[in-house]
């Protein structure tokens, strides 16, 4: 990245330099005998000024305009850049040609032809005003460029980044221990509750066919999430009965909001794991989903101590980490924290 970045620099001062030279050079193409002292005085004048008023507005348009968001506001601004760079380039130019005029005797009718074009501000502030347009409608079209070429490469990262997360995810979610636990525990329920063993089969392949059918899908509804959790919770419960209890508090309004497949049931899981399982007398796991100012708002939390151990999901939270990241940009937020005696997994996904 930060080479990158230099490269960026690097090729913006040569195209500044190169560019303002050719345009301080062409005048003089068409014109003889200006002699050496006014042609360096030019160049080197022009250069300067051009790449000062220049330089100025590419520290605006950085801080203004990103492509994020192009609204009227942002037109406003770019208009209003032009403006004041039209009017201190013009103006520059202005002073530089008077005091050169009034300072350094001028014999060559050319030389003194050229200079009148000075005497009139609002024809160089019109002429700023051309030149100017046309840097910076150039320099915004390389930016653009430049986004729609780093978002290229972002989808491609993000596209080879999902299919790894997606992949770890499934393991975390289905994998061998869990599915040899469940087995067993639905073989040892048949014996007490045949009817509730079937179901618990059922749930098992749903989420066997889940799994298999989201790996490819990168946004599905809360809704289908939230069975699938619910299945998962009804499997654990199997073995942890009354050590795990679970609640709902759920927004109506998202249920139909569309997020990454398995992030929930990653974070249930983790919580049973890592949570409820070690504890001797077992505990509550909370799952709460709000709209928030433009904001999915996803809470897990569950009680226990937040703690980094050996065996700990840091790779599958690292990977959520990764894909809200890459899907939703750095609007995206997630953290895991202590909040009193829960540990508390907390998701925001921008909607707009």
């Amino acid at each position: 990245m930060l080479q990158s970045e230099r490269r960026r620099n690097r090729a913006f001062w040569l195209l500044q330099f190169g560019g303002w030279g050719f345009i301080n050079l062409v005048p003089f193409l068409a014109l003889k005998d200006t002699g050496h002292h006014f042609f360096l005085f030019s160049i080197v004048s022009g250069i300067t000024m051009g790449i000062l008023t220049t330089t100025l507005l590419r520290v605006y348009l950085r801080k203004r305009i990103t492509f994020d968001r192009f609204r009227w506001k942002e037109a406003l601004w770019i208009a209003g850049a032009i403006t004041f760079g039209s009017f201190l380039y013009g103006f520059l130019n202005f002073v530089a040609g008077f005091f050169y005029a009034k300072w350094v005797p001028v014999d060559n009718q050319v030389v003194k032809a050229f200079l009148e074009n000075y005497n009139s501000f609002w024809l160089i502030i019109i002429n700023s005003y051309f030149l100017i347009t046309g840097w910076v409608l150039l320099y915004l079209s390389i930016k653009l460029l430049l986004k729609l070429n780093r978002d290229r490469l972002e989808r491609l990262e993000l596209n080879a980044s999902l299919k790894q997360a997606q992949l770890n995810t499934l393991k975390g979610q289905i994998n061998p221990h869990f599915m040899f636990n469940s087995l067993n525990n639905i073989r040892g329920l048949m014996l007490e509750d045949v009817e509730r063993s079937r179901e618990m089969l059922t749930k098992l392949s749903e989420m066997l066919r889940y799994s298999l059918t989201q790996n490819d899908t990168n946004a599905i509804a809360l809704c289908d999430e939230i069975e699938m959790v619910e299945h998962y919770v009804d499997l654990s419960r199997i073995q942890l009965e009354d050590r795990l209890r679970f609640t709902r508090e759920i927004d109506p309004r998202t249920l139909e909001v569309r997020i990454p497949p398995m992030v929930v049931q990653l974070l249930v899981e983790n919580a049973v794991k890592h949570g409820i399982s070690n504890r001797i007398g077992g505990g509550e796991i909370r799952l709460k989903t709000e709209l928030l100012n433009g904001e999915l708002l996803i809470e897990v939390a569950n009680t226990g101590t937040f703690k980094v151990g050996g065996d700990s999901t840091q790779v599958g939270l690292n990977n959520i980490r990764q894909r809200l990241k890459l899907l939703y940009g750095p609007g995206a937020f997630f953290r895991l924290y202590q909040n009193g005696a829960e540990v508390v997994a907390e998701i925001k996904i921008p909607l707009t």
